[in-house]
């Protein structure tokens, strides 16, 4: 691991940052991971949270820039507190104790060789639940094969095809190019949907899309992709909960809320190409239950 580090190349960004010693990447992480809450969440989609919770634990920094992040706080203000393995490890099995489903990893790229050993040292001593990758998809095939074997259940997003729109509104012109190989390793590495008696899924690979104002017809592109590629069963959650926050009232187009009518367009849409599993939000959704408070509860 610490090789890897010396020379940083675990994400699409291949900035080389010398983490081991001191020096901050891309994302702005340096060599311990960083962590700005574990908790018990509720609003995953419901073969994830379930009736007990899943164990979330959110990484501080992250590796694209996206001007509407909700969680701008920690991926890029960097709030958080550095912890040891050791620590991370121990933080997994306190999880486990409270009887969540599932242990949530949120946002964690730029922490994957520190989060392996993490959950093997874990393993070794208890853990047993399922682990959720659950990421932004801006990942490099090398990296994610670091981690086969040892992710039960793949949770990545589907930002953007379009790569005006990723440069434009995640710094990231190449977004979509990573994605898809991303997404097709998630799916090698766990390529059957396997729930529990309760149906909680156990193995297997959700695709998150957030649907965006003024850009619905690049989400028509990502249903179009996932089904010729990856398959008419995937399971696709379509989200509705986009809100103007950080700096999106910066960009016009994106300066509000997405309107109903936008949403159906690309739910309708999921329906008349064929997909057959997918998650969707009715038009209530708060956005403050997706938003947590970050405190740094549960990383003691």
């Amino acid at each position: 691991m610490n090789n890897t580090m010396k020379h940083c190349t675990i994400c699409p960004r291949n900035c080389g940052a010398n983490r081991y010693e001191g020096e901050k990447g891309y994302c702005n992480a340096g060599f311990l991971p960083k962590c700005a809450l574990a908790s018990i969440h509720h609003w995953e989609e419901p073969p994830i949270s379930g009736s007990k919770g899943s164990g979330t634990i959110f990484f501080s920094h992250c590796n694209l820039n996206c001007v509407f992040c909700q969680n701008y706080t920690i991926s890029e203000q960097a709030f958080g507190k550095e912890i040891t393995i050791e620590h991370l490890s121990n933080i997994f099995l306190s999880q486990q104790k409270k009887g969540v489903h599932n242990i949530n990893l949120v946002s964690p790229t730029h922490f994957i060789p520190q989060i392996k050993q993490a959950l093997l040292l874990a393993k070794q001593r208890g853990l047993s639940i399922p682990i959720v990758y659950n990421t932004n998809a801006y990942e490099k095939v090398e990296s994610l094969k670091l981690l086969e074997g040892i992710i039960d259940i793949y949770l990545p997003d589907f930002k953007y095809i379009s790569p005006d729109f990723s440069k434009r509104y995640s710094l990231a012109h190449n977004y979509a190019d990573y994605a898809k190989k991303a997404i097709l390793e998630m799916k090698r590495q766990q390529p059957n949907m396997i729930f529990d008696t309760n149906g909680i899924l156990q193995k297997g690979i959700i695709i998150r899309h957030l649907v965006l104002p003024n850009c619905y017809k690049d989400s028509f592109d990502i249903l179009k992709w996932i089904k010729q590629n990856i398959g008419q069963d995937t399971y696709i959650s379509l989200l509705n909960q986009y809100t103007p926050m950080h700096k999106a009232l910066q960009y016009k187009e994106i300066s509000r809320k997405l309107t109903t009518l936008e949403y159906q367009k690309v739910v309708n849409y999921f329906f008349e190409i064929g997909l057959k599993n997918g998650f969707m939000q009715n038009k209530h959704s708060a956005t403050s239950n997706y938003t947590p408070i970050f405190d740094l509860s549960g990383l003691s």
